[in-house]
């Protein structure tokens, strides 16, 4: 009998995960599950091919579901989950209950930081060097389109990354209708999120009202459009990335403990796109939290380089960085708590 296609295409992308990363057998490998379609679909094609035929791999596959309490029942919810890896074969399972604080952000985002932050522990704990994560392509088309209406520039437009640290989307390449018709294919019964249809929420509105409406308008194939957009966008900023990194290892001034500098003649002639990263990274390494280092802080930063006048003023930057110019260097500086 021939392979449903849906589940073939989430087998194929964990697959892919899987050769890159040349696992020895008996590798812990932790697959994040939240009992909706695309983890599910996710954690039954990983315990598939962690023990196929022939594979070699002899994983150990640890399902990790995470419990933010935001909702009622969401502690049975978590229960069901555990069950339901434990019936799709999952080595082990963990179960995690996190408080959720969402002050100065979202509770979207709060969440996702809370999760991901468990996520890190669980890997630790079980020494596992990878942990999956379940994000489609259609995902990945909502995060680039709301990247670019939020005016972001080629790192936010680069959606999501297919891998980080210990983390990787194997299932970037695959829609969501197809790990919900995988689901069916294995029989699976899946949770669907109310979260995920809440009009209060900004991402429930674009998936169910702005991508519909641009593939009435615009014709079928934007969600997949947008996808590729995030796969060319990322090889573009991997290239500027790493020539602001040897730009920024070059231009770097010898300072005293705590303090960052670069040479003003390093930055000269540089392109714009790679003079600003190199301030961006400077200024991340004397501490600025990148989530709070804007596009206009590093504006600020490349008039002040670019100053006739530069010397001694400077530009405060968030986490108590102060970057001072003097006649041949900027230099940031961390002020401590109480100083």
């Amino acid at each position: 009998m021939a392979l449903d296609p849906a589940r073939a295409a989430v087998r194929a992308g964990v697959r892919r995960v899987l050769d890159e990363a040349a696992l020895e057998p008996g590798t812990p490998v932790v697959v994040a599950c939240s009992g909706g379609a695309d983890s599910l679909a996710l954690l039954a094609a990983t315990v598939f091919e962690s023990r196929a035929h022939g594979s070699g791999r002899g994983l150990h596959v640890v399902a990790a579901t995470v419990d933010h309490g935001l909702q009622d029942g969401s502690a049975e919810l978590a229960e069901r989950v555990v069950a339901q890896a434990a019936g799709l074969g999952a080595d082990e399972t963990v179960a995690a209950r996190v408080s959720v604080h969402s002050e100065g952000q979202g509770v979207e985002a709060a969440a996702r930081e809370a999760r991901y932050d468990v996520l890190a522990q669980v890997a630790q704990r079980w020494s596992a060097p990878l942990v999956l994560l379940g994000h489609t392509r259609d995902d990945q088309a909502e995060t680039v389109l709301l990247g670019l209406t939020r005016g972001s520039g080629a790192r936010s437009l680069a959606g999501m990354r297919r891998g980080f640290d210990v983390f990787a989307r194997p299932l970037l390449d695959v829609t969501r209708a197809q790990t919900e018709a995988a689901c069916r294919a294995e029989g699976l019964d899946y949770w669907e999120d109310p979260h995920n249809t809440d009009q209060r929420f900004t991402r429930a509105r674009v998936r169910h009202r702005v991508l519909p409406i641009l593939e009435a308008e615009l014709g079928p194939g934007v969600a997949a459009a947008l996808a590729r957009t995030a796969d060319q966008l990322t090889e573009d900023a991997q290239a500027l990335d790493a020539y602001a990194d040897a730009a920024f290892r070059a231009a770097a001034t010898d300072e005293p403990a705590g303090a960052v500098g670069v040479r003003l003649d390093g930055l000269a002639g540089l392109p714009t796109a790679v003079r600003t990263r190199v301030l961006r990274r400077a200024a991340l390494a004397a501490g600025c939290p990148g989530a709070e280092l804007f596009r206009v802080h590093v504006q600020a930063l490349d008039r002040l380089a670019a100053d006739p006048d530069r010397a001694a003023k400077q530009v405060q930057l968030p986490g108590r960085v102060t970057a001072r110019c003097g006649r041949d260097s900027l230099t940031f500086v961390t002020t401590p708590v109480g100083g």
